[in-house]
């Protein structure tokens, strides 16, 4: 294939001196052709209503050219409920796929070749549950756990930090990611069993250095959990992944990008002794910013959308998905969503930004940014260091517990939305050029109650259908192995699902050990 313009103009694989793009520290990009040989993977979050209803999206979503599946839970799966609990009245399917047991994840795959797909699923608290049942339906399918492609979420620090989707207490919560890191490690080699998140730190409120130190401080920590675990970090190390936020200040959002290479590679390699410069890579999935899309004149959305997305492949991102412009206003609509991955497409195919790696990298612009970045982020982790007397790790668990990050984190989001409500800081459509056509409404996806009544049906079938014996057995084997601190949960979570056993049940089980958290009051 021949890279050109469009004018005729043959193009370079890259411009610039050392280190290139696919060296340490990986500042340029962590392939040496990046997009010339492989361009990133499409992914559009789907999820909604019933398994079915979701399952007709992601055929949808595939038919129109998506190369990757990401689901999106209802709130009750993601906080370990089950849709027939008194928690998740009115909530069934209505931000996500309700999934309560391994029925539902037969439905929501259904047709499906996942040893041919790769899928994203983005669930944390009870991580460990949904991949148990994930790794079943493939096995039914005749499909190999080796096979498997793809990644679970899994972060749970963040949950403390930011999205506040937490079961347990933070430690024995980073004791079950632990055992996810360590089974796939010997049993999913192509699975990525932690997507360290700062999407959601992002999202609630943090600065674009914040997101960047937050996010790579919660990937050390858990680097050193399993470093203590016992486990190899050239072994682990190369599969671990990010998740960034791509928001709408254009050139920090690179800068944020690069810095975060360049940090995670010099981190691996000096303070951790990785020697496996695969282990020092940092691969990122990334999602265009739901916090930056307004509900009035929600069509200009696409063009936030654009712009982030176009941020994230010049920025080097592996996998981008980007949101629907009615997102503001209700989950995707089918049209929606279509337009969300056309977006991407055009990106990817017309703009001509994948024909050369980093093209903006020697901008000295673009380049003090990505030291101001790698600058403001070294300033959070020797802080971190300092609170846990040399261990990023016991920093974290002490800023979750002293309110350190919840407390940065609220003073940025309050911080920017003085700006915003001053007038200092401009968001069209919403404080200046609010004259828009806002009469109409977009057609937008409704979930009914219709949705939650047949999900409770189906449940109840299930209960009704499976063996109260095994359930109670498999049941106690994961409230026994959960009580020994030697023992990886996961094959006898997986037994439980295969008994049919509900994500609550198994959920209560290690719970009946863990206990639960209650986040403290910081004055």
């Amino acid at each position: 294939m021949a890279f050109e313009t469009m004018s005729g103009v043959p193009v370079d694989p890259v411009y610039g001196g050392p280190p290139y793009p696919g060296q340490y520290p990986f500042t340029r990009g962590i392939y040496e052709s990046m997009y010339r040989s492989r361009l990133w993977t499409m992914r559009l979050f789907a999820g909604f209503g019933t398994a079915e209803d979701t399952n007709a999206r992601f055929k949808e979503l595939m038919r129109a050219g998506g190369t990757g599946l990401s689901t999106a839970f209802d709130m009750p799966t993601l906080m370990g409920r089950d849709s027939d609990s008194p928690w998740a009245l009115g909530e069934v399917g209505r931000a996500g796929v309700a999934v309560d047991t391994l029925a539902d994840m037969e439905d929501l795959f259904a047709g499906i070749d996942l040893a041919k797909v790769s899928t994203s699923m983005t669930i944390n608290g009870p991580a460990a549950i949904l991949l148990a049942m994930y790794v079943a339906v493939a096995e039914g399918g005749g499909a190999a756990r080796r096979d498997l492609a793809g990644t679970i979420q899994n972060d749970i620090l963040k949950e403390y930090q930011a999205q506040k989707e937490y079961i347990y207490p933070p430690r024995p919560s980073m004791r079950l990611v632990t055992d996810v890191v360590r089974f796939t490690t010997a049993e999913m080699p192509r699975w990525h069993p932690v997507s360290i998140s700062g999407y959601h730190i992002r999202e609630a409120g943090s600065t674009a250095a914040q997101e960047l130190a937050f996010t790579l401080a919660n990937g050390f920590a858990y680097v050193e959990a399993a470093l203590a675990a016992g486990e190899d970090i050239d072994s682990f190390g190369r599969r671990l992944s990010f998740f960034f936020n791509s928001h709408i200040d254009f050139f920090e959002e690179i800068g944020k990008f690069r810095a975060a290479r360049r940090i995670w590679a010099r981190w691996m390699k000096q303070r951790y002794g990785a020697t496996d410069e695969r282990a020092m890579m940092c691969r990122f999935h990334t999602q265009t910013a739901g916090v930056s899309l307004t509900a009035s004149q929600p069509e200009i959305n696409i063009v936030r959308v654009a712009t982030q997305a176009l941020a994230a492949a010049l920025g080097g991102t592996q996998s981008l998905h980007t949101d629907a412009y009615d997102e503001a206003l209700a989950l995707p609509s089918a049209k929606a969503a279509r337009i969300a991955l056309r977006t991407q497409q055009i990106v990817a195919h017309e703009t001509g930004v994948a024909n050369v790696a980093d093209p903006l990298g020697g901008s000295p612009y673009v380049e003090w940014m990505t030291d101001e970045m790698e600058r403001r982020a070294e300033e959070v982790f020797a802080r971190l260091d300092e609170m846990g007397r040399g261990s990023i790790l016991e920093g974290v668990y002490a800023g979750i517990e002293n309110g350190y990050f919840v407390g940065e984190i609220a003073d940025a989001a309050y911080r920017f939305e003085r700006e915003v409500n001053a007038g200092r800081r401009v968001v069209v459509g919403v404080n200046r050029f609010a004259d828009g056509d806002d009469d109409t409404a977009p057609n937008l996806l409704r979930i009914e109650q219709d949705t939650e009544d047949y999900q409770l049906k189906r449940l109840d079938a299930v209960k009704r259908s499976r063996s109260s014996e095994q359930v109670d057995a498999a049941l106690a084997r994961v409230a026994g192995a959960a009580a020994d601190g030697n023992a990886n949960l996961m094959p006898e979570i997986i037994d439980a699902v295969r008994a049919y056993a509900t994500e609550e049940e198994i959920s209560g089980a290690m719970a009946s050990v863990f206990g639960t958290y209650t986040e403290k009051v910081i004055v």
